[in-house]
């Protein structure tokens, strides 16, 4: 079937309304009309190829939030007229070990992205969010709460579950200290959902200009990263950092931040390495890096039924389909608090 889409052919080219054919709807699927979709930074990597892996013609959009027009026979989950989320992954194996433990995103043949992947029904290539339909296996697709603003909890459906997921693997609770480094897309959603969880935030930045909204938007206390002083004074203080940075940088200030035992997880991907950390305080200190690949379709859904609990959406700025290279240029400059969201229902196709 034919759907409208905003649609990159090249990487030098905007992106333009134009025409994709979506598959026929199968057994297990759902058809889903989008109302919203976030605009995350890989959107802007793929439109562009600068990660050298986009295949055009490419419809980028991995924060879909929408309504169910149409359900195969087979479908249980959902009915039409219910409100749904699609994230990062419409498909996985569902055999290997991880499929089986509800990791769909780290599936030993590779999740099936929701833009830029292969349908396993055509061997097409899957098109994303910025468009006005959708098909999905309803394995991959989340109830949305309904207390909920609909065009906030977009970018959840990838920046908030990118953070969700390594605070609930790493146990994090009421009363644990928890750093987050850099206050973009991730790093607001990380100080709203550690706060909510009770933690006690501490936010690092380089912007002074940041501290009064990270203190509005749950944490405590505001460490400016360049201020050696200011580093010293929270030194072996937190339990775990979420570094949402996405560019390189050094890692052992942050290292040292962490109490014995404490764990620096890098959620953010730099397009080149970081300088390597100093391992020693690692050693002494049985001090852990790790790494976060977005979250499972159950952290998914158990990150939005939170949200739905406590009244937590992302901060948003609202633009149509017209609008979207424009919002690509200012994410360059990190323009945008915190996060653009596409109204489908206001773009002229």
């Amino acid at each position: 079937m034919k759907i409208n889409a905003l649609i990159a052919s090249q990487a030098d080219q905007p992106l333009r309304a134009g025409q994709v054919e979506l598959r026929e709807l199968q057994a297990d699927d759902v058809k889903i009309e989008i109302l919203y979709c976030g605009v995350c930074h890989s959107d802007l990597h793929m439109a562009r190829n600068e990660w050298g892996v986009s295949r055009y013609p490419l419809v980028p959009g991995h924060e879909i939030v929408g309504r169910v027009v149409a359900v195969g026979g087979n479908v249980t989950k959902f009915a039409a007229g219910e409100t749904v989320g699609i994230g990062v992954m419409v498909d996985s194996c569902g055999e290997c070990h991880f499929c089986q433990q509800q990791e769909e995103q780290y599936c030993e043949a590779g999740f099936t992205p929701t833009y830029n992947g292969t349908d396993k029904y055509t061997g097409n290539t899957t098109f994303g969010g910025y468009a006005q339909h959708v098909i999905a296996d309803q394995h991959f697709v989340v109830t949305v709460p309904d207390n909920l603003a609909l065009n906030a909890v977009a970018p959840l459906l990838c920046a908030g579950v990118t953070v969700w997921s390594p605070l609930q693997h790493f146990n994090v609770k009421a009363g644990d200290r928890v750093g987050v480094v850099g206050l973009g897309g991730l790093g607001h959603m990380a100080v709203k959902l550690a706060s909510a969880l009770g933690a006690e935030v501490t936010l690092f930045t380089t912007s002074p200009a940041k501290g009064e909204d990270a203190r509005r938007l749950g944490a405590k206390n505001v460490v400016i990263s360049r201020d050696a002083a200011q580093m010293a004074d929270c030194q072996a203080s937190l339990d775990i950092i979420l570094d949402c940075v996405a560019a390189p940088h050094d890692l052992d200030p942050y290292l040292g931040a962490l109490k014995t035992n404490g764990q620096l997880v890098l959620v953010g991907i730099p397009d080149q390495p970081h300088p390597s950390p100093n391992v020693t305080p690692m050693v002494f200190r049985r001090l852990s890096i790790s790494g976060t690949s977005i979250g499972s379709i159950q952290d998914t859904q158990q990150m939005l039924d939170f949200c739905g609990q406590h009244n937590i959406t992302a901060d948003v700025e609202m633009i149509t389909g017209e609008e979207v290279e424009t919002a690509f240029e200012r994410m360059l400059t990190s323009d945008v608090k915190y996060r653009f969201v596409i109204d489908m229902q206001k773009t002229h196709w």
